[in-house]
């Protein structure tokens, strides 16, 4: 396999990662009753947005063709599954819950590309700055849940 392609096929990975925990987020705004929770994944949702343009613009670059559904694969339908199962109960902290353990799911991913160290400097930079801001939203889901207990 090309060096490009193996590129690619882990950015792609990511996108499709990304664009279903937009998903998950847009539909948790109209789950939950606390307005600063609803902002924050509102937040959460225009970020991942944010963090797919970049990947894609990244896959363009590296002359392939970027991912462009967000496939429910294995470990992320479970993941994302599970959120969707904590929407039915509409239990503001089971969403939380799930957002933090979906989360998690998505810093291993970035960390395990990021540790391989076979990205261009570029695309490190961008992944080191994507799976930073997934660490803030660990932390402030976690906050979350606490003022919300």
């Amino acid at each position: 396999m090309k060096y490009e392609t193996e590129i690619t096929d882990k950015l792609n990975e990511l996108i499709e990662k990304n664009m279903n925990a937009k998903d998950g987020y847009e539909m948790a705004i109209d789950k939950v009753e606390n307005s600063e929770v609803k902002n924050f994944f509102k937040n959460r949702a225009e970020e991942r947005a944010r963090f797919v343009k970049e990947l894609r613009s990244e896959v363009w670059d590296n002359g392939e063709i970027p991912e462009n559904s967000g496939n429910i694969t294995g470990e992320l339908h479970r993941t994302w599954m599970s959120l969707k199962t904590a929407f039915s109960t509409n239990n503001e902290d089971a969403i939380l819950e799930e957002t933090i353990r979906g989360e998690k799911s998505s810093l291993e991913e970035y960390n395990e590309i990021l540790n391989e160290g076979t990205m261009p400097m570029s695309i490190t930079n961008i992944l080191r700055e994507q799976r930073n801001a997934i660490e803030a939203t660990v932390a402030k889901a976690k906050n979350f849940e606490v003022v919300l207990s």
